[in-house]
């Protein structure tokens, strides 16, 4: 894992967010950023890390218009067998590297915020994908609820990784209700087209976090349901086989838990 590279993306964030601190309070430019420690990553309700703790930073630049911009990275894990003789196969073979950028406004109590957003993977780079994202959020007292959509068009991405659908598209749906520092949440989603893992399927996580200053700790449960059967039925191995129960690894359902920093 690109440990390193991340340690300096998060002391990079805290740097830039300590300077804007002393900057003119009038600047319509606001820059933040975060630092993390997860006990594994998930994307969509797949693996990402090998079910292995990643450490993760960001930073955004804001202007008061709406308009922002976005780098966020997360170290991941190299593909591997295990010593039971299950397989991992990474997506992004120890590093991902989050570029994006949009416009937010808040019109009539709702936020939209629309943007295009791109993944890359230095260590993968023939699997670097981008989207074009939309979604809409309202709040209604401590309770706010929020859709999205994220398209990823026709792109390198799916003839190098021979899907059979040229494009994907990615639906969900969160609620969350606060309470002083704790917070619940619930995300689902779907994934269809070239981004489909065996089959077109569900994601969904259900948490909690509290706030305490600029820490916040979350655990959550995060799975798919993408079964062994369907699996089998992929023809990706028989229930009990070892390449079934290494697909398998990538969707089941897991606990997650983070600590994150926010400047």
């Amino acid at each position: 894992m690109k440990i390193k590279l991340l340690c300096a993306a998060a002391a990079l964030a805290i740097g830039f967010a300590s300077e804007a601190a002393f900057a003119d309070e009038a600047s319509p430019i606001t820059v933040t950023g975060s630092a993390a420690v997860v006990s594994q990553y998930r994307f969509r309700g797949i693996a990402q890390s090998d079910n292995k703790p990643a450490v993760q930073a960001s930073i955004t630049v804001s202007h008061s218009s709406g308009f922002y911009v976005s780098m966020w990275g997360s170290s991941g894990a190299s593909s591997t067998v295990h010593s039971d003789g299950t397989a991992y196969l990474s997506p992004n073979e120890g590093t991902e590297i989050d570029v994006y950028g949009g416009y937010t406004k808040a019109l009539a109590g709702v936020t939209v915020d629309v943007g295009l957003y791109g993944y890359i993977y230095p260590n993968a780079s023939q699997y670097n994908l981008f989207e074009v994202y939309g979604s809409v959020a309202k709040s209604f007292g401590p309770i706010t609820g929020k859709l999205g959509l994220n398209w990823a068009p026709k792109q390198n991405y799916f003839t190098n990784a021979g899907t059979a659908t040229q494009y994907s598209m990615y639906e969900y749906g969160e609620l969350s209700y606060a309470n002083g520092p704790f917070t619940l949440h619930g995300h689902l989603g779907h994934t269809g087209g070239g981004l489909n893992f065996v089959k077109e399927y569900i994601d969904y996580t259900v948490g909690a976090s509290y706030k305490y200053k600029m820490l916040t700790f979350d655990i959550s449960a995060v799975g798919t349901n993408i079964s062994k059967s369907d699996i089998a039925n992929a023809g990706l191995g028989a229930v009990g086989s070892l390449g079934n129960k290494s697909t398998f690894r990538y969707g089941k359902l897991v606990p997650v838990a983070s600590l994150t920093a926010s400047f």
